[in-house]
C-alpha cells in the first residue's frame, strides 16, 4: 500500500522569527558569550569601515575581490565555493536561492556580477551595500525592459537574480520563483547557496540589513557556501512560467528541501493576519494590558506595532488604483500589487480582466448623505440646489470587459474605458469636496 506524501510546509514554516535559540544550554553558552561577542562588535565595526574605504578606492577586478574577500573573513564572513569551474563564463544571469542580506555581496567576492534594487530607496546606501540602480522600481515591465538592454550590452557583469523575491531560512522550502526574472534571458545558471552560524539564527522576518550586520559582527564566524550547477536554457515550446518551475525545483532537490507554491504576497498575508490579533483597547484608546507591560507579541521576535515600508507602499498604491476602480475591493488590488508593483499595469490587469473579482457596490460617500439630509443643506435659490453634490454614477465601461479581435481594436476599447475611469474619478473627486463643475462655473458667469 502506497504511502500518503507528507503535506506541503506552510508559509510560517519557511522562515525565522525568533532570534535567539530556544535550548536552555545554547542560550547559557550565548550568554557567557556575549562579553567576549560585544567587544568583537565593536572591533570589526572598526574594522568594516576600513574595508568599505579599500573597496570602494580599489578598481574592480580579481586582485580587488581577493583583498575584499580575506579582509571580510575577518568580519566574520567566511566565504567558501565548491565546484568553481561549473561557473559558465558565457552565462549573462546567475539565479539564486535568498537567505540572508548579504547573498549579492558574497557572490560579487566570487564573480563579477551585479544585482538590481528591486526595492527601496535609491541613493548612498543602496550603492553602499552593492546593489545596482536602474529605476523603475515600481514597474516591474520597464525594470525587465532595462535589465535586458543592460544584458545585451558587451563587457558587462553578470545579472545575479534572487527569483523568491524574499529571504527564507533555507532549510524548509523555497518560494515560488517568480517568471519575470526569466524573461530577461533564456540561459542562466543556477547557483546554490547555503548559510550556517552558531548559536543564532542567520536571517529574522521584518529585521533591518543594519541589525543583521551588527549580530554577524557579534558572532563569532557566518559561513557561505555556494555551489555552481550546470547551466540551463528555456527549451523549445517552454514558457517562461514553467522554466521558472524547472529551475526550482532543480535548486530545491540540489538544497535537499522543498518547492513550494508560497509566494512573498502569502508571506506578507500571514503577517498581517497575525498582527491584526491584537488585544481590544477600551474605549479611552488604551490596551487592556497592564500599564509598563511591553506590547504583545504574537510572533516570536515580531512586535505588532511593526509595519513595514513595503505594506506602507503597497498600501499607499492601493489607495490610488482605489480612487479609479471603487468597485474593485482593496485585498485584490493588494494582492495584484504586491506582484507588479506598478499602480498603472494593476488597472491594466484589472481592465482587461487578467484578475478574478467581485465587483463592490459603489456607494456615496458620507459628505454626500450629509448634505442631502440635513436641514441646513437646503438650497435657498435655484444656484445653490444645483451645487449640492450628488453621488456619480458609476461608468457603464466598467462592466464592459468584451475582448476584441483585432489589437487596434482592444487598445481603442481599453483606452475609452480608462478616459472613462479618469472621467468617473473627477466627478467623485468634485463631488467629494464640494467642488463647482464647469457647466456650474459658466453659469454663474452669465448671472
Amino acid at each position: 500500500m502506497e504511502t500518503a506524501p507528507p503535506p506541503p510546509p506552510r508559509v510560517e514554516n519557511l522562515f525565522d522569527f525568533r532570534r535567539l535559540p530556544t535550548d536552555g544550554l545554547i542560550l547559557t553558552l550565548l550568554l557567557l558569550y556575549a562579553p567576549f561577542g560585544i567587544c568583537l562588535m565593536l572591533l570589526r565595526i572598526f574594522i568594516g569601515i576600513h574595508v568599505f574605504l579599500v573597496s570602494s578606492a580599489l578598481p574592480d577586478n580579481f586582485f580587488r575581490r581577493v583583498i575584499v574577500r580575506a579582509m571580510c573573513s575577518v568580519l566574520g564572513m567566511i566565504v567558501s565555493q565548491t565546484d568553481p569551474k561549473q561557473r559558465d563564463k558565457n552565462v549573462k544571469t546567475y539565479m539564486a536561492n535568498h537567505v540572508t542580506q548579504f547573498d549579492h555581496n558574497v557572490l560579487s567576492f566570487l564573480a563579477p556580477c551585479h544585482t538590481p534594487l528591486l526595492e527601496g530607496r535609491a541613493g548612498f546606501v543602496s550603492w553602499a551595500r552593492g546593489y545596482m540602480e536602474l529605476g523603475w522600481i515600481d514597474s516591474r515591465t520597464r525594470l525587465v525592459e532595462t535589465l535586458r538592454g543592460y544584458n545585451s550590452l558587451e563587457g558587462e557583469r553578470t545579472l545575479l537574480l534572487f527569483p523568491e523575491d524574499e529571504m527564507t531560512n533555507g532549510k524548509v522550502g523555497l518560494l515560488k520563483f517568480s517568471s519575470w526574472a526569466f524573461s530577461i534571458n533564456s540561459t542562466i545558471q543556477p547557483v546554490v547557496l547555503t548559510v550556517k552560524r552558531p548559536f543564532i539564527a542567520v536571517s529574522v522576518v521584518e529585521s533591518s540589513w543594519l541589525a543583521e550586520l551588527l549580530w554577524m559582527f557579534f558572532i563569532p564566524f557566518t559561513i557561505y557556501q555556494v555551489r555552481w550547477l550546470p547551466s540551463m536554457s528555456l527549451m523549445e515550446g517552454e514558457s517562461e512560467e514553467d522554466f521558472a518551475v524547472r529551475v526550482q525545483e532543480h535548486l530545491a532537490m540540489e538544497l535537499g528541501i522543498v518547492s513550494t507554491h508560497h509566494t512573498k504576497s502569502d508571506k506578507l498575508e500571514y503577517l498581517k493576519r497575525m498582527k491584526h490579533l491584537a488585544p481590544p483597547e477600551t474605549s479611552s484608546g488604551t490596551s487592556s494590558r497592564p500599564s509598563g507591560a511591553r506590547p504583545r507579541t504574537f510572533l516570536p521576535g515580531l512586535s505588532i506595532s511593526s509595519l513595514s515600508a513595503e505594506d506602507i507602499r503597497i498600501a499607499g498604491m492601493a489607495k490610488q488604483v482605489k480612487e479609479v476602480l471603487p468597485h474593485i475591493p482593496i485585498n485584490v488590488i493588494k494582492m495584484d500589487l504586491v506582484s507588479t508593483k506598478c499602480v498603472d499595469t494593476t488597472i491594466t490587469n484589472m481592465l482587461e480582466g487578467r484578475v478574478e473579482f467581485s465587483p463592490e457596490e459603489v456607494s456615496a460617500s458620507p459628505s454626500s448623505c450629509s448634505l442631502s439630509n440635513t436641514p441646513h443643506a437646503a438650497p435657498h435659490n435655484l444656484a445653490a440646489a444645483h451645487k449640492v453634490p450628488t453621488a456619480a454614477p458609476a461608468p457603464k465601461t466598467i462592466s464592459k470587459m468584451t475582448f476584441e479581435k483585432s489589437p487596434v481594436d482592444r487598445h481603442l476599447s481599453l483606452q475609452e474605458r480608462k478616459d472613462a475611469l479618469y472621467a468617473y474619478a473627477k466627478r467623485r473627486y468634485i463631488d467629494k469636496h464640494g467642488l463647482p463643475t464647469e457647466s456650474e462655473e459658466s453659469l454663474d458667469q452669465e448671472h
